[in-house]
């Protein structure tokens, strides 16, 4: 063994873990890490943010894209708190992470020396926290077993972020240790006798209805639970904002049960009697404020399959809790016998019929004042993005219409395709198309709102800095749309707080180095994207949206009147 800086040996157990990209803003407190990136930049490359919060939103979706833990580096105090959000993202939407927080020396720790604190209680584990593990690297010569530690916490049970502190003069120090092997995740498999007692409330049920989501999903897990589906007739809907966990195309494609929900599919998950939860943990968004469906204990018998035994029966008492991974899982489900024929198939039917209805703009769609109609955006969008493509927002109203309308291949094509937080977080969209752009060469888009754009749109600058492409749709209403619909709904005409004075956006874009041009008519949107597809060079387009356009469902003034 060689002797080496231990932030060099850091960098050596990163890319034995297989990771290719790291992400990050630089800190004097993690210098010897950068120099390592430098000695090792012909197999790991660290990408430059503009500020944590973008970077740790990448991260997030690099674990999102591959799978295994995103990486993410920032300096101590400031650094680390811009990063938490990308951290209660990862937490919350069980994404796989490691944010590194290069910290003081040593021999200041304790005294609030410059950017000090105490990561432990900030990113504190449990169930409410931030982080499934925080620990502190004092011995250089364990950071193999740290890293590789960091990996199996984040990969395990339900996926999540772990964050490594970083003392500056222990990366200085001289060690010999290496690398460890590649961790690869422990699968958890459903216990036969549990899959029997499935196999039985299938058999028992009428209007069975699939719930697919939450982490831990591979293609060839999606391609299983399709299978399961086909053999059992089973329809199946996807969780908040893990639409592309099922194929939108498919004819047992039910929807989305999340915000905004189709009216109805929340009927069809009332009227259920027999509700597979097969990975979500069934989080407030898409239990309709744990109402759509009864908590603690749901109207209609409840399987739920989750990783984490933690998780199992937490909020949900289920009739059968299932503790399994999603590969596991899903494989074991495709293979449990089913009957030559189900009494739910006119059920299943119906639900898929119900789905249909809901993308079809002229079924209980709504009159949208302007010039700029939605639905025809979205659609022209389905048209001429591959199937491929990697499709990105943050949080806002702006987000409802691409859940509603576009339709994903999802997983069981092969690819990830859709990054979005479930914890609501603003400023998502834009840093995770340019980490989609960089880390997969695939198409991708980002839908933002005037206000979620703002919070992280000068990561457009890492986008050019590093040679990536990504389009930007940027919905501008001048509003922080969603917090009016709410204003108006419960302080009719009273607004407060929600107005914006916006920039220049193509302007602002320009100066970053992106292509930009404004629409203000449907019919414009069209040969914009395809210039947009064709050209070299991230791109954004600004559409003039009429506030009124506020929701897929309602107009700012019928809310005002509601």
């Amino acid at each position: 063994m060689t002797t080496q800086l231990a932030g060099h040996l850091l960098v050596e157990c990163l890319i034995a873990q297989g990771v290719t990209h790291a992400f990050g803003v630089p800190g004097e407190s993690y210098l010897a890490v950068l120099d390592g990136f430098h000695a090792h930049a012909d197999r790991i490359r660290f990408i430059t943010n503009r500020q944590e919060g973008g970077a740790a939103f990448m991260a997030e979706a690099q674990g999102k894209l591959t799978g295994r833990p995103g990486v993410c580096f920032v300096t101590r105090g400031p650094g680390a708190t811009n990063a938490s959000i990308g951290v209660h993202t990862a937490f919350q939407d069980s994404t796989p992470m490691v944010l590194f927080v290069g910290d003081v020396a040593s021999d200041a720790r304790d005294r609030e020396a410059f950017q000090e604190m105490d990561y432990a209680v900030f990113f504190g584990p449990s169930t409410k926290g931030m982080a499934k593990r925080v620990e502190r690297i004092d011995d250089a010569r364990r950071i193999p077993e740290y890293v590789a530690r960091a990996f199996a916490t984040a990969m395990n049970g339900r996926p999540g972020p772990v964050v490594l502190v970083l003392p500056e003069d222990m990366l200085t120090q001289s060690v010999d240790a290496e690398p460890l092997p590649r961790v690869e995740p422990v699968q958890a498999w459903s216990d036969p006798g549990s899959l029997r007692e499935l196999r039985e409330l299938l058999m028992q049920a009428r209007r069975p209805l699939v719930i697919a989501g939450g982490g831990g999903w591979t293609p060839q897990a999606a391609a299983a639970l399709q299978r399961f589906a086909d053999n059992w007739q089973l329809p199946v809907a996807n969780a908040f904002r893990f639409q592309d966990t099922f194929d939108n195309h498919h004819p047992l494609y039910a929807g989305d049960v999340g915000l905004g929900i189709n009216p109805a599919l929340a009927a069809r998950v009332r009227d259920s009697d027999l509700l597979i939860a097969l990975g979500p943990r069934l989080g407030e968004s898409t239990t309709g404020g744990y109402t759509l469906i009864q908590a603690p204990v749901a109207r209609q018998k409840l399987v739920h399959i989750h990783s984490s035994a933690e998780e199992l029966n937490r909020v949900y008492q289920a009739t059968l809790a299932i503790c399994a991974t999603m590969n596991a899982a899903a494989r074991s489900l495709e293979v449990l016998a089913a009957p030559p024929t189900v009494p739910w198939a006119d059920w299943a039917n119906a639900c898929h019929a119900d789905y249909l209805a809901n993308i079809d703009p002229a079924n209980g769609g709504i009159t949208l004042p302007g010039t700029i109609d939605m639905p025809a955006i979205i659609h022209t969008l389905q048209q001429h993005l591959p199937a491929d493509a990697v499709l990105t927002n943050g949080a806002g109203n702006f987000a409802s219409w691409l859940h509603r309308f576009y339709r994903y291949h999802g997983l069981v094509k092969g690819h990830k395709t859709q990054l979005a937080p479930t914890n609501g977080a603003m400023g998502y969209g834009v840093p995770a198309g340019v980490a989609a752009a960089i880390l997969t060469g695939r198409t991708a888009f980002t839908i933002a709102g005037d206000g979620d754009f703002l919070m992280n749109g000068q990561e457009l600058a890492t986008a050019v800095m590093h040679g990536a492409k990504s389009i930007v749709l940027l919905l501008n209403n001048g509003s922080f749309g969603t917090i009016r619909m709410h204003q108006e709904r419960e302080y009719p005409a009273r607004t407060s707080g929600s107005d914006l004075q916006n920039p220049d956006f193509c302007a602002l874009a320009t100066a970053y180095g992106y292509r930009a041009e404004r629409i203000t008519h449907t019919s414009e949107f069209e040969p914009a994207l395809l210039r947009a597809l064709q050209g070299e060079g991230g791109v954004l387009i600004e559409v003039a949206l009429d506030l009124e356009v506020i929701t897929t469902r309602a107009t700012l003034s019928a809310i005002r009147k509601s």
